[in-house]
């Protein structure tokens, strides 16, 4: 079973808070070759959605994002950094995630649409949960993105 925790930037302990960064460090920077500043400056600002499963005894981090608000990269709020750690694969965490993160964030940004830079194998996985693609492909750090609104 996972344990979802929802926390503002000031109020996730500085233990997950390392293995977040690990994490998205592992992800998108190591596994997908891809150079970019990850610490954007967005964070502080975010709510950060963790999943974490004891897995042989260790409390392990399987899936995070964080919600972006409005006006911060675009007009509508935005989840970004979306991963699924390699002990989350496979299992369908990917999909809890985003079912867990979409009412919590509506709630927290009332009426906002939402707006993605999703990578563009993953259009279908993100269209599965109302999003539509609003742009053509387009390279982000050589890898092909779509912006999609939901």
């Amino acid at each position: 079973m996972i344990e979802w925790h929802w926390l503002a930037f000031d109020d996730i302990p500085r233990e997950d808070w390392y293995e977040v960064l690990r994490q998205r460090q592992a992800v998108f920077i190591l596994e997908q070759t891809c150079l970019y500043p990850d610490i954007d400056g967005c964070d502080p600002v975010c709510h950060h959605l963790m999943g974490w499963r004891e897995i042989d005894g260790q409390r392990t981090l399987v899936a995070y994002l964080r919600c972006v608000p409005p006006g911060v990269k675009f007009d509508e709020m935005s989840l970004g950094r979306v991963l699924t750690t390699q002990a989350g694969r496979g299992a369908g965490v990917g999909r809890e995630l985003l079912a867990k993160a979409i009412p919590l964030s509506e709630k927290l940004h009332p009426g906002y649409a939402f707006r993605i830079g999703a990578q563009a194998h993953l259009e279908k996985f993100y269209g599965s949960f109302g999003f539509k693609t609003v742009t053509e492909p387009y390279d982000e750090d050589g890898i092909m993105h779509v912006d999609m609104v939901r």
